[in-house]
């Protein structure tokens, strides 16, 4: 006898015993998606597929990420538990494994494919400029710190170098901190530069606040980096500060 699987490719990792993936429709070998969920999953790819992301609020789109996760259980209700949580489709992808765990229905299967999700847009955005001229293609260049860190639930400092050509030859992470803080060592910084032969950098960190606002300690580190880059020779471009809908540019605000 011949086993039909009406839901395919089946998630990732089969639900655990105790797992709370799709308690009240464990999956079995040979369970049939129900009619009115499988309709209205033919529904949202079809609308996808014709309109594009524009086409779906993020809750429907939300559930297309969820399909695969729990293939034979309605994901609307822990769509809109996500969204709830979150406020939004990038605050769900973003958002920290621990804390998407608190979210009843969500299992290590879920958390994976909103990591995927976020992996990809991360190394999208990346492939717009690394190892690109970055000072002619600054939109592409917010763009991408704004897709990797504007939804982080803590601080993280991020060091862009450049070489003579200002073309972006790395982009690393020099420290991860608290909500309203991370640890940065001018020495640090620039050590790492000499050893990547680079001949500028900009600096990134986030404002898990949402504010991009530069406090004074930002000021005074970034004054303490400067110096530390003057006195090697190399050229500090700019500090962006990634806010939740905008960014902050030192050089634009007259801190450098």
């Amino acid at each position: 006898m011949t086993r039909r699987f009406t839901e395919s490719p089946l998630p990732l990792f089969e639900p655990a015993s105790g797992s709370d993936e799709a308690t009240d429709a464990p999956l079995i070998v040979g369970a049939k998606l129900p009619s009115y969920i499988k309709d209205h999953r033919a529904r949202l790819r079809s609308r996808f597929m014709e309109g594009g992301a524009a086409a779906l609020p993020d809750y429907e789109l939300l559930e297309l990420v969820l399909f695969r996760a729990i293939p034979l259980q309605d994901v609307k209700p822990l769509a809109h538990r996500l969204l709830a949580t979150f406020h939004d489709f990038n605050g769900v992808i973003s958002a920290a494994p621990t804390r998407l765990e608190a979210v009843t229905g969500v299992g290590k299967a879920v958390i994976c494919e909103l990591k995927v999700v976020e992996a990809a847009a991360a190394r999208l955005a990346r492939a717009r400029v690394i190892n690109r001229h970055v000072l002619s293609g600054w939109d592409a260049l917010l763009d991408y710190c704004h897709t990797t860190m504007a939804h982080r639930s803590t601080e993280q400092f991020r060091v862009l170098y450049l070489d003579r050509k200002n073309v972006l030859i790395a982009d690393e992470e020099q420290a991860r901190g608290t909500v309203d803080h991370v640890p940065v060592y001018p020495r640090e910084v620039v050590k790492r530069a000499l050893e990547l032969d680079a001949s500028a950098l900009i600096l990134v960190h986030n404002h898990p606040s949402g504010d991009p606002t530069p406090s004074e300690a930002d000021i005074s580190m970034t004054s303490r980096i400067r110096e530390a880059c003057d006195s090697l020779g190399l050229v500090l471009h700019d500090h962006i500060i990634v806010g939740r809908s905008r960014e902050t540019s030192f050089r634009a605000q007259g801190y450098l």
